[in-house]
Formats: structure tokens, sequence, C-alpha cells
């Protein structure tokens, strides 16, 4: 059997692989286009929302009124470090960490505890 022709065939074309450098970055141009995708409606939201959620916990005093994750509503009777007393309902307070407030409601909402 003669293969001859085949191999001729592919030494035709040049050698296997071979590629310029501007059908190298075309090659990568669509990972550029889906990456940039995922961070302008994935990534970047995430972190500005994750922003946002750090400065409403930093910004948190005694008598604001919050909303935690948990769905508990209540006003801040005392700040510490990593936790609040909330006070839920006349003289019942808990205490929750700060990373549970999702939400500081203006003042005046909880009308009587």
């Amino acid at each position: 059997m003669n293969l001859s022709p085949i191999t001729s065939a592919f030494a035709a074309g040049g050698p296997a692989g071979a590629a310029g450098p501007e059908s190298v970055f075309l090659q990568f141009v669509p990972l550029l286009v889906i990456f940039a995708i995922f961070y302008f409606l994935l990534i970047r939201p995430q972190m500005k929302k994750a922003k946002e959620q750090r400065q409403l916990i930093a910004s948190v005093a005694k008598g604001d009124e919050v909303v935690t994750q948990g769905g508990l509503l209540g006003r801040i009777m005392q700040v510490g470090d990593e936790y609040l007393h909330l006070e839920v309902a006349e003289g019942v307070v808990v205490k929750i960490q700060k990373a549970a407030v999702t939400l500081l409601l203006p003042k005046g909402t909880i009308k009587k505890l």
C-alpha cells in the first residue's frame, strides 16, 4: 500500500498545530468576552451588594430600627463589636450577631414595642 499521497497532503498544509500569533489571540477572544459578561452581570453587582451590607452593619447605632435575616423586627438597644441587643417587644431583648441585620428601617416605623 502506498501512503505517499496522504503524507504529501499533510505536508502541503504546513506543520500540524502551527498557528500564527493572530489566530492564537482570536481563540481567546470568546473567553475574554464571556469573562467580561460574567464580571459585569454577576461579579460586580455582588461585590457592590456586599459593600453596601458592610456599610449598613458598620453604621447601625442605638435606637435604630432594623430587620434581621430571620425576619425579626426591633429596635437596637445596645451595640457591641460583634453583637447587638435588639428589643423585639416591650421588655423582650434578644442578642443577635451584627451580620444578621439586613435592613435599616426609617425612624418611627415601629409604633410601639
